[in-house]
């Protein structure tokens, strides 16, 4: 088959290494290198810095919503397009330009976390699985039918780059055993339940601020939800505490007030939540490095009374 490839990050690089053993790659579209880092230094993405290496021609256009763009596609007399994590929405004339149009896998089990973090977003609210679903693409935000879902737990420990890094694997698969099938018209198409939708947005760094409030099943799925990035953290004393690692301590039971630290010795450092408490593990005071959470009792460090955030 010839197949044009959409894709941005490194969850989209096994999907276009699978797409390439599969068929004939005959453009790979992906986003504008950015500035990145202190020193605002250009940086491609690595969808291109692969597709590169794979001798693959590679297009980054900064409008994808103007005729000429649709009409460009068009004329690459493609089968299919495969569009993963690409980032930006695309137009109907440009979903219609390829044979038998553009087909998406997403990293999530729609029709929950439609939108742009659905793998965060699952960690974050507690899920026990997750998965990725092979779809028909239409106009709307991750609404087109779907073809085939591939479902896999997440651990307790799991972090969103933990769970990113295995979904991009089962994409790989998914991309490698279901792109044909569907090129065949073998996969028949299924509508998305409308009502049981949810939305995950883009993350965006406050939404680090960990939630004493909630319970502590969910401050800890918080935490490992908003790793790597933007990675969670609290206050204390006016200052940021990056909070890296938390495990629940007790999962009921109301203690004192939210966030307070309720033991801060030598052994443990235990801080109450909506209902139940966590034990902090890994934390990072503002200005250091990454700590054990009982290396910071001392001093002008944690102490029991404390109330954080």
């Amino acid at each position: 088959m010839r197949a044009i490839f959409f894709g941005t990050p490194e969850f989209a690089v096994p999907s276009l290494e699978a797409l390439n053993d599969i068929a004939e790659v005959v453009a790979v579209v992906c986003q504008p290198d950015r500035a990145v880092g202190r020193g605002l230094e250009l940086t491609a993405p690595p969808v291109k810095k692969r597709a590169l290496e794979l001798g693959l021609a590679v297009h980054q256009p900064t409008k994808v919503r103007v005729p000429e763009f649709a009409e460009w596609l068009k004329s690459l007399n493609a089968d299919v397009a495969l569009v993963v994590a690409y980032g930006r929405i695309l137009t109907k004339a440009v979903l219609e330009s390829p044979r038998l149009g553009c087909v998406n896998v997403h990293g999530s089990i729609l029709p929950k976390y439609r939108g742009a973090a659905p793998v965060q977003w699952s960690v974050i609210d507690g899920e026990r699985e997750t998965g990725v679903t092979f779809m028909k693409m239409d106009e709307g935000m991750d609404t087109g039918d779907m073809l085939t879902k591939h479902v896999i737990a997440i651990g307790e420990d799991d972090t969103s780059g933990d769970m990113a890094k295995r979904l991009s694997e089962v994409a790989r698969d998914c991309v490698r055993e279901d792109l044909p099938r569907f090129v065949k018209g073998e996969l028949t198409p299924q509508k998305q339940d409308d009502s049981q939708a949810t939305e995950a947005r883009l993350l965006e760094k406050t939404d680090g601020n960990v939630p004493w409030t909630k319970g502590a099943e969910l401050v800890q799925s918080h935490v490992r939800g908003m790793s790597p990035w933007p990675g969670a953290y609290t206050k204390r004393a006016g200052k940021t505490l990056k909070i890296h690692k938390v495990r629940v301590f007790e999962k009921s039971g109301k203690n004192e007030v939210p966030g307070k630290v309720l033991v801060a010795d030598k052994s443990r450092v235990i801080v109450a939540c909506g209902e139940g408490s966590v034990e902090l593990v890994t934390i990072q005071p503002e200005g250091k490095k990454q700590l054990a959470a009982t290396e910071v009792v001392s001093g002008r460090g944690l102490v029991e009374g404390d109330v954080l955030g």
